[in-house]
């Protein structure tokens, strides 16, 4: 352990910290990674960049954990490193994550509270309601390619649809809002990419996505709360624990943050997974020989392979040892969750993609704790509707290589990915 007052450890070089470093093919990246998580499991860096244009930012350096024991050590310690004082890579500003990240980033009691709250919104009913409608949009999403001839882009044809028709038919979102919707999911998601880039800064595009999706959410709470229906948005508006209710405002946080990870994760997911069995025909003749039996393993392969979340934060609230080093109260703390899922000490041949890997304790959804993904089940039901649906369908279909989103170390984002059948 560092002794009392001893001064912390060098700041290191800014590599993963800068946008540059995640436009970098992920093995690219994984060469940075793999040495740190071989000589230097815990190391500090400076703040990353304000790609943002902000103005006032934190600036202080980050402690970086790489090895995935690490990063499930912390996400099951929220006494010790918490999430209330800020979950993501870079800043905003605090009423933009206020509005965005729901209970995402609190701590107990608040977060135990309005889990609790959403959480009752998933009754059995909704669930086997929800599952339902994901297996026959799966159907038609893949029926629909199909018929419209042998390719095109994978993220508009495929990937992209099912999520957008799960969340908005979960919600209720109305048909001739949903791409709306979708667009301004994206633009929290990519605003930083060069595609998006124009005369409008990205901070303010920011703001109009938000301000798209608390709109459209806070109207159909008050709709709801007035004509209940038989949608997540009505269970949401009813749910009551204890006594408490949500809010319209705590509603409409939850549903941006649904906007973003229920859309956004399980439609990267698909591509990355689509682009690993493009590119390993072995595997992909394995899972065809058993397709229903060896699915639901796959499904778990495609989320490590893809981690869909690049990285979250925590802050110390105390001080506390990691690899001999004291690291004081009040220190950021990054997660990097790709970097855990290629962890040579967790997994046999991380970077060999094996559908039939079990165990598999992957990090996709987190490392555990009270912050565990509250959407990975819905996750897994849309990638294993919507791999079988293809693989029987289309068993031919291969893609290119990806353009990825200039999301820097956030989501593992593809933009386009050209497709073949």
């Amino acid at each position: 352990m560092t002794p009392p007052n001893a001064a912390p450890p060098p700041v290191e070089d800014n590599r993963i910290g800068t946008a540059d470093f995640w436009q970098l093919p992920a093995e690219e990246r994984d060469v940075v990674f793999a040495e740190l998580r071989r000589e230097r499991p815990l190391s500090r860096h400076p703040a990353p960049e304000d790609m943002l244009g902000i103005g006032e930012r934190d600036d202080r350096p980050f402690w970086a954990l790489v090895r995935h024991e690490d990063i499930r050590r912390v996400s099951r310690d929220p006494q010790t490193f918490c999430s209330g004082q800020g979950v993501m890579f870079g800043d905003a500003p605090p009423e933009m994550l206020e509005a965005s990240l729901s209970f995402l980033a609190m701590d107990a009691p608040r977060h135990t509270s309005l889990r609790k709250l959403v959480s009752a919104a998933f009754s059995p009913r909704q669930v086997a309601r929800i599952e339902e409608g994901i297996r026959a949009n799966a159907r038609v999403v893949v029926e629909e390619a199909a018929q419209a001839g042998g390719g095109g882009d994978f993220v508009e044809l495929i990937a992209k649809r099912l999520p957008l028709m799960t969340i908005s038919e979960m919600v209720g979102v109305p048909e001739a809002d949903r791409e709306r919707v979708v667009e301004a999911a994206d633009v929290l998601v990519t605003a930083l990419d060069e595609d998006s880039w124009s005369d409008v800064p990205p901070l303010q595009k920011l703001g109009e996505a938000l301000w798209t999706l608390t709109e459209t959410s806070t109207a159909l709470a008050a709709e709801r709360a007035a004509r209940p229906r038989d949608d997540l948005m009505t269970a949401l508006v009813q749910a009551e624990v204890d006594g408490e209710r949500l809010t319209h405002a705590e509603i409409a946080a939850f549903f941006v943050l649904l906007a973003v990870a229920g859309n956004d994760t399980t439609r990267h997911t698909t591509s990355h997974a689509m682009r690993a069995l493009t590119t390993n025909p072995d595997q992909r003749a394995l899972l065809l020989d058993d397709l229903d039996g060896r699915l639901p393993t796959a499904v778990e392969e495609f989320v490590r392979w893809a981690t869909p979340v690049l990285t979250f934060r925590r802050t110390t609230t105390r001080p506390v040892e990691l690899h001999g080093v004291e690291i004081p109260a009040g220190e950021k703390v990054l997660l990097f969750y790709h970097s855990g899922n290629r962890d040579e000490r967790a997994f046999e041949r991380p970077w060999t993609f094996d559908v039939t890997r079990d165990p598999n304790h992957h990090l996709g959804f987190g490392g555990g704790g009270p912050h565990y993904c509250l959407g990975s089940s819905l996750a897994r039901t849309q990638l294993r509707a919507l791999f079988g649906e293809l693989l029987r369908t289309l068993p031919t279909l291969e893609v290119g290589e990806p353009a990825l989103f200039r999301t820097p170390g956030f989501i593992h984002a593809v933009k386009r990915m050209e497709c073949v059948w």
